[in-house]
């Protein structure tokens, strides 16, 4: 496809009023996604599935790039682009409960899961979804979804019984396992190849209050901390679920470590005994732990799009946290070159499912790590991450800006990716949606 200019081509009626153009006063705010800038030559904002539609056939009509946005919250990137059309699906963003008795909830693909969470909290219902609340629905459960009730509950996906979808043609299709049981499975993982997802229905979790911990440490002497943090997570019950995030020394400071974690349950005694092993792993700074309701784990905080920050990020997924490893993220981040790096607690229920339930395919490792820094720094993460790469079993694709050919086959080991190939040469053979890794 080519990208060219569209500032001058008369829209469809139905999108005026819809789409923002370089000349308009709001461009600025929707051009970029949180992490990665873009110069898009028109966003469009469809509030139905008719216009998602339109919206589609007049980019496919003027030959460019498509990009399709739900919260623009991606740290791949691949939500914007350079001279091509941006579908951004956040008007259509309702939250509605069809059957309190089995749990089933339908939710637009533009909701933000803060809001989701809000809406969901009266009826005594959850969705994982996420650590931040301002991630969009439609990209999360076309990816995977790491929560905070991951060990718990799985991913989000594992959650999705049906899924509405504009294909690349412009038909609408509704997938669940009884219809297009085949695009059903592919969208649960590698969702972004295939069209642009309108709507989702899940089924939730019950869940009341939960136990928030905050924990930051002096973590000078990180890789001793980043093992004994993994050799906890895999030693606890399901109802844990932590993130490590890892900061190196700056002017004035040591290098940190923050530990957040939920104790999906709302028993302070059992979280206690559950949450304290943690507080040996490194000198401690600052302590925290709130009786809390899910909602107030995932805030929604309205940050504009910036496209500012980290933009060039690697992600594996890790069978175990070895020495090895541990060593590899620390000397990564005293290097200074990388500037974050970041553990998620996986396993539990999330490797319950089938390895062939899903696109999304890592069902035996218990742990995500994310390594990231600025885009001029690339080559450097990508010579300490060489380092960690023995030790990577699976790439987890929202998580990570590369677009190799060796990165897809990480991202969907086989045979997933062969019938991934399959299915898109069914359903999208021009390849209308190739922004996230391509599948061709």
């Amino acid at each position: 496809m080519t990208e060219q200019s569209l500032t001058d081509v008369a829209l469809p009626a139905s999108l005026t009023g819809r789409t923002v153009l370089p000349s308009d006063a709001r461009y600025e705010r929707v051009r970029h996604g949180y992490v990665h800038r873009g110069a898009p030559a028109a966003v469009i904002f469809p509030e139905n599935v008719e216009e998602t539609a339109v919206a589609l056939a007049y980019a496919r009509s003027r030959g460019t790039v498509v990009s399709v946005r739900s919260g623009g919250h991606g740290i791949s990137g691949r939500s914007t682009n350079d001279g091509g059309v941006v579908i951004d699906v956040s008007r259509l963003d309702h939250v509605d409960v069809l059957d309190r008795t089995r749990r089933r909830v339908r939710i637009g693909a533009g909701a933000r899961w803060g809001r989701v969470a809000q809406l969901l909290a009266p009826h005594g219902l959850a969705i994982s979804s996420g650590d931040t609340g301002d991630v969009g629905v439609g990209g999360l459960v076309t990816a995977g979804g790491m929560g905070w009730f991951a060990r718990r509950d799985g991913l989000t996906i594992d959650h999705v019984t049906a899924v509405e979808i504009v294909l690349a043609d412009g038909t609408f299709v509704r997938a669940d396992a009884e219809h297009h049981p085949d695009l059903f499975w592919a969208v649960r993982g590698a969702g972004g190849n295939f069209g642009v997802v309108t709507a989702v229905e899940l089924e939730a979790s019950e869940t009341g209050d939960v136990v928030f911990a905050n924990l930051v440490f002096d973590a000078r002497e990180t890789a001793p901390l980043v093992e004994e943090w993994g050799a906890v997570l895999e030693a606890a019950p399901r109802e844990l679920t932590s993130f490590l995030t890892l900061m190196p020394a700056a002017p004035g400071r040591p290098a940190m470590a923050h530990v957040a974690a939920v104790y999906a349950g709302d028993r302070p005694g059992a979280a206690q005994r559950v949450l304290t092993p943690l507080l040996g792993l490194g000198p401690l700074l600052r302590q925290e732990a709130v009786l809390a309701p899910y909602p107030a784990l995932v805030p929604v905080g309205g940050a504009p799009h910036r496209g500012q920050g980290l933009g060039a990020t690697r992600s594996g997924l890790l069978d175990r946290v070895s020495t090895q490893t541990a060593r590899s993220v620390a000397d990564a981040l005293a290097s200074g070159q990388v500037l974050m790096g970041q553990f998620r607690s996986v396993g539990g229920a999330v490797n319950d499912v089938s390895l062939s339930a899903t696109a999304y395919a890592h069902r035996t490792q218990n742990f995500q790590l994310l390594s990231a820094t600025v885009p001029e720094r690339e080559r450097s993460l990508d010579a300490h991450w060489a380092r960690v790469a023995p030790e990577v079993n699976g790439v987890y694709l929202s998580f990570d800006t590369r677009r190799s050919p060796e990165a897809l086959a990480e991202a969907f080991p086989e045979p997933a990716l062969t019938r991934l190939r399959a299915l898109k040469a069914r359903y999208d053979p021009e390849n209308v949606f190739d922004r996230n890794f391509p599948l061709r």
